[in-house]
């Protein structure tokens, strides 16, 4: 049984939950299976690469999400 991929926001690149299928913080954005790179932000204050790519909150998040 193939495990379902799942689904990142094309505006903020959050990685939702795997029962949702839209983002609670962008609800107008499109949402997408086609998506790249993993990270995870514990702390986004301290955090260098959530400064870098503009993350506020805690969560797991997309590096590219590829919107058509």
């Amino acid at each position: 049984m193939a495990k379902k991929i799942p689904m990142a926001c094309s505006e903020c690149h959050r990685i939702l939950e795997d029962d949702l299928e839209q983002c609670n913080a962008h609800p107008e954005a499109h949402c997408t299976s086609d998506w790249q790179g993993y990270v995870v932000i514990l702390d986004p204050s301290r955090s260098e690469i959530a400064t870098k790519l503009g993350i506020e909150r805690a969560g797991n998040y997309a590096l590219k999400v590829n919107v058509r």
